[in-house]
């Protein structure tokens, strides 16, 4: 759970300037942030992918992966609980105005941490082998996001940092048991498939270049392992 603690050591560490001096940062100087990490995050994704010893087999997880998640709507799904939740924590009226931003911060961010690619993956490979890099990343953009999310939504943004720990962690530790069950020909391949969703990730949200609903690629993290455990199982060579 090593890359949770610093994920919400990050988002404890920017809530707190964002409080603090969040309104005196420039725009145009988060923008260009947001893209630096956007160009960072992108190469970490390529990197990952070409760790893969058969492309061929991300191909058919992201194939497969992305028609299951189409079908399943799970983007889709993933929008509406925000929508949902947002609406249930912020429409009652006779809410004081600090109350209701508390919990407008405390939603919008624990969405915005929770709910993706990156925290899902990450928290499997930090469980997995321990190799916590992508929720260190992970962790470098959550701070931002707490900045600025703090310096207009206040200190409800803090708060997102329980459920980071009951999410991201729950999933490393469920990781961890079935760590036996997963050889390091399905970790390699997984990994390579995450790597083109946090690629996705980054073309989509950090460099708005083209959107792509990155969501519905998820069931890929489950697919590529999968082929390679089916491969393995008939004795075929993955290479």
């Amino acid at each position: 759970m090593t890359g949770t603690i610093i994920n919400i050591i990050t988002v404890l560490g920017g809530g707190l300037l964002g409080l603090l001096f969040g309104a005196r940062l420039p725009e145009k100087m988060r923008q260009t942030i947001v893209a630096g990490l956007g160009l960072f995050t992108l190469a970490i994704g390529l990197q990952m992918f070409f760790k893969t010893a058969n492309s061929i087999i991300v191909l058919a997880g992201i194939l497969f992966g992305g028609i299951l998640g189409e079908w399943w709507k799970i983007e889709d799904k993933l929008a509406g609980l925000g929508a949902w939740l947002e609406q249930k924590f912020t429409s009652g009226e006779d809410k004081d105005e600090n109350g209701s931003r508390f919990i407008r911060g405390f939603m919008t961010a624990s969405l915005l941490f929770c709910i993706g690619p990156m925290a899902i993956l990450g928290s499997i490979q930090d469980g997995l082998s321990g190799d916590y890099k992508l929720l260190a990343i992970k962790s470098v953009l959550d701070g931002f996001a707490a900045l600025a999310f703090a310096s207009t939504l206040g200190v409800g943004v803090l708060f997102s940092s329980l459920v980071i720990l009951v999410y991201q962690g729950g999933i490393s530790l469920l990781a961890a048991q079935v760590q036996s069950y997963v050889t390091p020909a399905m970790m390699t391949e997984m990994t390579a498939a995450g790597g083109l969703l946090i690629s996705g990730l980054a073309f989509s949200t950090l460099l708005e270049i083209k959107r792509i609903r990155v969501g519905n690629f998820l069931p890929a993290l489950l697919i590529a392992p999968l082929i390679v455990a089916i491969l393995e199982a008939l004795h075929i060579a993955i290479k």
